[in-house]
């Protein structure tokens, strides 16, 4: 029970630990106002775009994994997925029911079925074993997780044999032509085969590693990585109260001060929300920073007339190609190399990100 004259702390429930709700959280457990709870599926946060680092390095990812109870020591965090959103509650598959006075969606996308960081240590293990073992491996997708897993394999294993699959017409198709051209010629420089304008059937593959493409093409590998993207991670909000702040694409629907259609205490942050821009970690943060201050501002007694609006990020780019390159793009100027792999390929923002959840770099 309060103390007379002194207001009862918010509610703040946060669904999600990825890189917005990770972030989020530890920016409101700095504020003495908010009494917030983490509801995410699994016991850890993972610097997403350190993953295929931790592929070819497993112990790369004893950094980059990180539990939640690290970076919030003494916080409420209730590992299970939340499947219900009625009457300022959340339901989880557990059975628990949360209250809430303002609600944080940052979900994401889909991805790994790991829920203890143990359990991830031992994928990567598993991922980097199936590449060591194999002579020639077969990549699947050539978005950024294609394309950095082709670079990160060429670099670190140069014998094996690698080809990688796309169905588009050129790599990272969230790029200029020439920017795209670029990378190809670098992949193929480290004897990367890339084949465009096909898909494979794995549901053709046998167990000698043959596998069929969409034009008939026979592949032989010794292991396949589909690097294709996750679903977005919207589908059990079709059966709850924000079935109608959905758009078309799964995507919530939200306003320049993240507030969610339809709702004046639910927010969505990240790759979840209908924000026009490339969907990015860097971009993602941003967003759980404007969040918290929107939240401090309600929560001091502002009507909203005040709250900080988001402008969408500009088209930046960088694509990790290895331990020393990348490729970076802002605007139309285009740049590849050692100097743009100076930005991010050595440490892969890892020891950035660490540093904004208050651990050691």
């Amino acid at each position: 029970m309060a103390e007379p004259g002194v207001d009862k702390k918010k509610r703040v429930v946060v669904i999600g630990g990825g890189v917005a709700g990770s972030l989020l959280c530890k920016t409101l457990q700095k504020h003495r106002h908010f009494d917030f709870t983490l509801i995410d599926s699994k016991e850890y946060f993972e610097v997403t775009w350190a993953r295929l680092r931790s592929m070819v390095e497993p112990s790369f990812a004893k950094r980059s994994v990180i539990n939640h109870h690290e970076y919030l020591q003494g916080a409420s965090i209730i590992t299970s997925d939340a499947n219900g959103i009625e009457d300022n509650e959340v339901s989880t598959t557990e059975g628990r029911l949360i209250s809430y006075d303002y609600l944080v969606i940052a979900t994401g996308h889909m991805g790994s079925k790991c829920v203890t960081k143990p359990e991830k240590l031992r994928e990567y293990e598993a991922d980097n074993e199936k590449i060591k073992s194999s002579e020639s491996i077969l990549i699947i997708g050539g978005g950024p997780t294609g394309v950095e897993l082709a670079a990160e394999i060429a670099v670190d294993f140069p014998t094996k044999k690698v080809k990688l699959v796309h169905k588009g017409s050129r790599l990272l198709e969230f790029i200029d032509e020439k920017g795209s051209k670029k990378v190809l010629d670098w992949l193929t420089l480290k004897k990367v085969e890339v084949i465009l304008g096909q898909s494979v059937d794995l549901t053709s593959s046998s167990d000698d590693g043959t596998y069929k493409t969409s034009e008939g093409e026979t592949i032989m590998a010794d292991c396949y990585f589909k690097c294709t993207s996750d679903p977005i991670g919207s589908s059990w909000l079709k059966e709850t109260s924000l079935k109608d702040s959905l758009n078309d694409s799964g995507r919530l629907m939200v306003d320049a001060n993240f507030r969610v259609k339809g709702f004046e205490n639910i927010f969505a942050i990240g790759d979840i929300t209908d924000v026009a821009e490339l969907k990015q970690g860097y971009l993602a943060q941003k967003h759980a920073l404007v969040v918290a201050k929107n939240l401090e501002l309600l929560i001091n007694g502002s009507d909203g007339g005040n709250m900080v609006k988001y402008t969408p990020g500009s088209p930046t780019a960088i694509v990790s190609l290895g331990r020393r390159e990348a490729l970076l793009q802002v605007w139309c100027v285009t740049s590849i190399g050692r100097v743009p792999g100076m930005l991010k390929s050595k440490d892969l923002f890892v020891g950035k990100t660490r540093k904004q959840l208050g651990l050691k770099p």
